[in-house]
């Protein structure tokens, strides 16, 4: 793949990863753009040992993935408790930026690997199979990550 070939593959995937991203840290665009920057030249300096062009997203999503978990063992940040997410995010004057501050907060209590296939098959439209690919793990692990994440966020979201 050449460099002009790189260039347009990362201009017509750009915005999926950063919603994906933007998603996986809960909210954090700051670190949304720093982990996709990291995962774009991760992905530059790996480009020779891409196999197959047309599976490019798929390989880009996987090696941000990757770097998303790297970045998460390296940091040792304390998230605020879901119930203060849901004080901002209800507040009198709670603008249009804390709409989803308490969808963020939910996803942020699924386990890493249940908020990424939530987010890689309801956000991205990627198949089961895809998501075990990028996951390396199993279909069937995939659909359970799926059920549970599901069955996590409906008890975390659904008014008491």
């Amino acid at each position: 793949m050449t460099r002009e070939q790189f260039i347009n593959h990362v201009e017509a995937t750009r915005g999926a990863l950063m919603r994906f991203l933007v998603a996986l840290c809960c909210g954090d665009s700051a670190l949304a753009d720093d982990i996709a920057q990291e995962a774009y030249m991760k992905a530059y300096v790996a480009l020779p040992t891409i196999r197959d062009e047309s599976r490019f997203k798929a390989w880009l999503f996987r090696t941000a993935y990757n770097t998303f978990l790297n970045n998460k063992r390296r940091s040792t940040v304390v998230a605020a408790p879901y119930e203060a997410a849901l004080e901002v995010a209800g507040g009198e004057g709670a603008d249009a930026g804390f709409a989803y501050q308490e969808l963020y907060a939910a996803l942020n209590l699924l386990t890493d690997v249940e908020r990424t296939s939530v987010l890689l098959y309801y956000m991205e439209d990627y198949p089961v199979r895809e998501i075990a690919e990028m996951q390396q793990t199993t279909p069937e692990a995939v659909r359970q990550h799926l059920s549970r994440g599901r069955r996590h966020l409906r008890s975390l979201l659904t008014p008491q």
